[in-house]
């Protein structure tokens, strides 16, 4: 039996019975690698410490950790109120409140799980007072928390920059334009949802007043310049991703400690904590998934598959519907993260042989997985979003199907109009 042969059955065997998929990958390498003549096992711990040793990946664990300490820091709270101001008597205002929150929140932390948390546990609750159902306050904030990676700073962005070796400035750049359409479009859906339900804004909120807002503002001055601080020193070349990143935990700190006084140790040792963990799923994620993808090289399968697409049709568009739905499928059963590293490698070659712009792609890999984030079984927010809300996943599955048709929308607009995603960085100097 060939390398390639056993390396797929392997795969395809353990994820049938439910074997994590950094363990997925690892065994079915080596197994793959036991029946080689070729390549020797020294190939394991190779491919592992040349998939781990990337520097860019430090730039994750420290925007999850800059997220937990924004949550306890009052930080997420202020920027609440100030859009609360703007939003919260319209119909539907609440879950318009929570959506643009979580736009503001993604700018921060660039993970979707950290802002239905942290929005979420603010804004449920407020809906449900509200008379608001529990299904629509659920989905909102599900939905809302997928903005947290296509809204720049994300953690997909960052993995798919370093897999394509191309600027993560340049995909960050890009995450802009799509990104507040995608709000838009979900803030479309939720009005409509609001209006059909009779859900109306919050009645404890006064009035819009200007006078109110700069109050609101003068409060809450030095959390909304987290945005500022974190995305200024990106683009103004003060620091580079790994060192925003960095920026963003040390401003937290200072906001919540010292401005609010709201942080306490055992949050600092939470968010620590949970920084930890996250890398350390990434790592093992990444360095097994290195491996694969040398398997996979060796086997010259992503030069197979790109000549085997272009013999099928040579329509990049037609291309790229098919990737998409092959993503939509796997988004169901696999972690975002995860998709981005195995679906990328494989990918790659069938983007330059079509001429397929790699930032272009990488948006619409982004956008693919925010809708594998609401899918079951897996659906990470869906599950966040039901415990915080208190209603069953199946309900809230059910909720969610007129935002991921928008979501399928803007989706289908940037494939076919792909200046929206490469317009900026190429304007910038970001692009290829």
């Amino acid at each position: 039996m060939s390398m390639l042969a056993v390396l797929l059955i392997a795969l395809f065997s353990m994820f049938a019975i439910g074997v994590p998929i950094f363990m997925s990958l690892g065994i079915a390498s080596a197994l793959a690698l036991l029946v080689s003549d070729i390549l020797p096992l020294a190939v394991i711990h190779t491919a592992l410490f040349e998939g781990l040793n990337i520097f860019p990946l430090l730039a994750i664990p420290c925007f999850i950790v800059a997220g937990t300490l924004m949550e306890h820091g009052n930080i997420t709270q202020e920027i609440i109120d100030v859009v609360k101001i703007l939003a919260g008597r319209m119909f539907g205002g609440i879950g318009l409140t929570a959506l643009l929150a979580c736009g503001c929140f993604a700018a921060i932390t660039g993970s979707g799980a950290t802002a239905v948390a942290a929005v979420g546990s603010i804004m449920v609750p407020a809906m449900l007072r509200n008379g608001y159902s529990r299904e629509y306050a659920g989905s909102v904030s599900s939905c809302g928390g997928t903005l947290g990676i296509l809204i720049p700073p994300s953690n997909p962005m960052i993995v798919y920059a370093i897999i394509c070796n191309i600027s993560i400035i340049g995909m960050f750049t890009a995450g802009f334009i799509p990104g507040f359409i995608m709000l838009f479009a979900l803030c479309c859906v939720a009005y409509a949802q609001a209006k059909r339900h009779g859900f109306k804004g919050d009645m404890d909120q006064e009035a819009f007043k200007f006078i109110s807002l700069l109050l609101a503002v003068k409060r809450g001055f030095f959390s909304l310049a987290t945005v500022v601080v974190v995305l200024g020193s990106i683009y103004s070349g003060l620091a580079t991703p790994v060192e925003a990143s960095i920026v963003a935990v040390v401003w937290a700190l200072f906001v919540g400690k010292v401005v609010n006084r709201s942080l306490k140790i055992e949050h600092i040792r939470l968010a620590l904590r949970e920084g930890a963990m996250i890398c350390g799923a990434i790592l093992i994620i990444v360095g097994t998934s290195a491996l694969f993808g040398r398997v996979l090289t060796y086997e010259e399968v992503p030069a197979r598959l790109a000549n085997a697409v272009i013999a099928f049709t040579t329509n990049k568009y037609l291309v790229l519907l098919m990737i998409m739905g092959v993503v939509y499928v796997l988004g169901m059963f696999m972690e975002s993260l995860s998709m981005v590293i195995l679906v990328t490698p494989v990918i790659l070659p069938i983007l330059y042989k079509l001429g397929i712009h790699p930032i272009h792609f990488g948006i619409l890999m982004v956008i693919a997985t925010e809708v594998g984030l609401l899918t079951p079984p897996l659906g990470v927010n869906l599950f966040l979003a039901s415990k915080v809300a208190g209603t069953p996943v199946e309900k809230l599955a059910m909720s969610v199907l007129p935002y991921i048709g928008a979501m399928t929308f803007v989706l289908l607009l940037i494939l076919f109009c792909p200046i929206l995603a490469t317009w900026l960085p190429n304007l910038l100097g970001y692009g290829l």
